[in-house]
């Protein structure tokens, strides 16, 4: 169909589209015969003035998509091969490590991003290492496991003095080292206000560094290695402590990248990118050639108030327990409902800091509980909610198999799914199910843009979006469907086949919530 656009319907429930132009009698006769994973089972064609209607066999489709639990479209399309690691800034010591008390919103923002777009790429078959490396036992270490990060820890005796050395060495040896010139000011290629501001951090770290210092050229590195999208007031930067350490780090999580190049991706606060891009050119002058992109994060707004990241935990976490508890009283105690509370707390961030575009501010309303609410339609209690929804209905189907009443759910080729005529149900097929492979596949086409400069886009809003937008249209689904009925044999094949379907429904919040870390709640 080389040279034929394909026009979809706005509605993209419809199981019709439109080639245009006008389309040759042979191109109608190689459509029909179209076959193969990803090509849904026509039920005819013909011809128009606007060019050819394609007719979709809507319960062959469900049969096909169906088969075999939908698995095919729980995985990407393509696996790939490579190494990616994920640097986080926010928790590279400056000069003392990170803490639950000290961590903005912002920072916690990019942790979550990391640790996302991590899920996302080693779904698609790629080698993760994350970086840096944290104490075991630390107090952001225990904080970023109660949202379900696992980020890797090293012992607290662990030391990496070898590499910074090594670091120090290969910069002292860059050919974009400039030598010391008496009684020249140390020049960054910017503005006054941008040379203070680093003066001032440097005054912070302990004074400013002595006339001998290492001072690397980083507008050179990028100029004369053809790097596009860097600041070009990127100039010569002074080698500072913190500096060193944290390319030893970025040396210790790129380790296993000897025979092949990795892809770094810098993810990092706006605030931040400034700093980070004079890393990333330390780094290149040092003699380090992965590819490297900046994951760039918009900040996060709490107008009327200030909280650290402790403290955006804590006032979540609370409202979560007295909505829990407004609903259901006195059953909200014990290690059972401590693990709800965690995880749907974790759930409620998550989606708030996850659900806008990366590159866009998030504006928090800390006074308004709508986060914890299951009635509202946006976030991620909403999902979790309608997530466990699916686990109490299986649950009342399998005591309804254990008793008799009705039968175990067969092979989708015993089943007749011309019964499935709710467009819901279509929608829920169509919109979710067929294309979440697809969306699988975004973040790893994101690291092939070639151009664009240093900036790349891993598109990390999507996966909460879809997840939000199939909650709401299953749930006004289920709210109009009932699922379980009499238990009558001229009844069941309708029944099995809307089972069977939410049964891969299942699958698919289970494994779209895995990219997120967020285990599923088997009943609200």
């Amino acid at each position: 169909m080389r040279g034929t656009s394909l026009k979809h319907a706005p509605n993209m429930s419809a199981p019709s589209w439109s080639l245009l132009p006008q389309v040759p009698p042979t191109v109608m006769s190689r459509v029909l015969s179209l076959r193969g994973g990803g090509v849904l089972p026509l039920a005819g064609a013909e011809v128009m003035g606007e060019g050819l209607r394609l007719r979709v066999d809507r319960a062959a489709s469900f049969g096909a998509v169906l088969a075999g639990g939908a698995s095919e479209y729980m995985k990407p399309s393509v696996q790939r091969q490579g190494r990616v690691v994920i640097n986080c800034p926010a928790l590279h010591p400056r000069p003392s490590g990170p803490s639950p008390a000290t961590l903005t919103l912002g920072q916690l923002r990019t942790v979550l991003v990391a640790d996302h777009t991590g899920a996302l790429l080693r779904r698609q078959g790629l080698t993760v290492s994350y970086c840096p490396v944290l104490p075991e036992g630390s107090g952001v270490t225990a904080f970023l496991h109660t949202l379900g990060v696992d980020w890797p820890t090293v012992p607290a005796s662990w030391s990496g003095a070898q590499r910074e050395e090594k670091v120090q060495e290969a910069l002292a040896g860059s050919p974009y080292r400039e030598e010391d010139v008496p009684g020249q000011r140390r020049g960054g290629g910017g503005s006054r206000g941008e040379e203070e501001e680093e003066e001032e951090e440097e005054e912070q770290q302990g004074g400013r560094e002595k006339d001998g210092a290492l001072r690397v050229n980083l507008k050179r590195v990028f100029q004369e290695e053809g790097l596009a999208g860097y600041d070009p007031s990127l100039g010569t930067c002074t080698v500072q402590r913190d500096s060193v350490s944290h390319l030893a780090q970025l040396e210790h999580a790129a380790a296993d990248c000897k025979e092949t190049m990795a892809t770094v991706l810098h993810v990092m606060s706006c605030q931040d990118e400034f700093r980070q891009q004079q890393i990333a050119m330390l780094w290149r002058a040092s003699g380090a050639t992965h590819t490297q992109r900046h994951v760039v994060c918009g900040p996060v707004k709490t107008p009327g108030t200030n909280l650290t990241a402790e403290q955006y935990l804590q006032l979540r976490r609370g409202q979560m327990k007295d909505a829990s508890e407004m609903k259901y009283g006195d059953q909200v105690e014990g290690r059972t409902w401590d693990d709800i509370i965690r995880v749907m707390t974790s759930a409620t961030i998550r989606f708030e800091l996850l659900s806008t575009v990366h590159t866009s501010p998030v504006t928090l309303d800390l006074q308004r509980e709508g986060g914890v609410s299951t009635k509202g339609p946006r976030g991620g209690v909403f999902v979790m909610y309608n997530c466990a929804r699916l686990h109490t209905l299986f649950d009342s189907y399998e005591r309804g198999v254990e008793k008799g009443l009705y039968p175990e759910i067969p092979e989708a080729s015993q089943l007749d799914f011309s019964a499935l005529k709710e467009e819901g149900e279509w929608i829920l097929l169509f919109n979710y199910l067929i294309p979440f492979s697809e969306l699988l596949d975004q973040s790893g086409q994101s690291l092939d843009c070639e151009g664009g400069g240093a900036r790349v886009n891993i598109k990390t809003e999507q996966v909460c979006k879809f997840l939000v937008a199939l909650s709401k249209d299953f749930s006004s689904y289920y709210n109009r469907v009932h699922v379980l009925g009499e238990p009558l044999p001229h009844l069941f094949n309708q029944m099995l086949c809307r089972l069977r379907m939410l049964r891969a429904l299942t699958d698919l919040y289970h494994s779209a919530l895995g990219t997120l870390h967020l285990p599923p709640i088997r009943q609200l």
